[in-house]
């Protein structure tokens, strides 16, 4: 049996902290691989500004060297209007059905499962295995026990990493970087820096 972690994201792009946050991961938690998932672009709590071509092929180059990592591509094939995290774990729940799948997350996404602001998110936290990282003001231990959501699936099934992983060099800063031609070159892989550079990509 296998562990494998499902992270998702927009990727746009994809920076030096997702690859050090899914390889720390990784190693604390024991996992065999780690699924990035980029988002689709049709959603509507996210304005994505790259082409999807764009969005995987940095992706690909992001974790080409790297054999515990893999792209799938299942979101960013959807609809965004009809996915749902519950319908996205329910699939590689089927598609990986003798290994142990957790879903990776910020603590701040924890919190919104917990207040009830995801669809299907009784169901989501009933039926899967979570992985909970750090985020700046956020008592994770305490979010879990003022939620009923959460605290009637406290069964191990939370594993919080609470040391380490709250460290933040967000997307956007390197678009807006890019874009007002500053240098944010070793906040990403240098292959993606290159292709940014040569597609022009996050220019105004």
């Amino acid at each position: 049996m296998a562990r494998i972690g499902i992270y998702g994201s927009s990727f746009d792009p994809i920076t030096n902290v997702h690859l050090w946050t899914a390889s720390t991961v990784a190693h604390r938690c024991k996992l065999d691989k780690v699924i990035f998932l980029p988002c689709s672009n049709k959603r509507k709590d996210k304005t994505i500004k790259t082409a999807d071509i764009h969005r995987w092929n940095m992706l690909q180059l992001a974790i080409a060297k790297d054999d515990r990592f893999i792209a799938d591509s299942y979101e960013m094939d959807q609809e965004g209007w009809n996915i749902y995290t519950y319908d996205t774990m329910k699939y590689f729940r089927e598609k990986h059905p003798d290994d142990e799948v957790h879903f990776i997350m910020g603590a701040d996404l924890l919190v919104d499962i917990g207040a009830g602001l995801w669809k299907k998110g009784d169901a989501l936290v009933a039926e899967n295995k979570f992985i909970v990282m750090a985020r700046h003001g956020i008592d994770m231990l305490s979010t879990i026990s003022r939620s009923p959501i959460l605290r009637n699936h406290d069964d191990g099934r939370f594993h919080l990493i609470d040391k380490g992983l709250a460290m933040e060099i967000s997307s956007t800063y390197i678009r807006e970087e890019f874009a007002m031609r500053g240098e944010p070159r070793y906040l990403l892989p240098n292959a993606c820096y290159d292709y940014i550079k040569e597609h022009h990509l996050y220019q105004k």
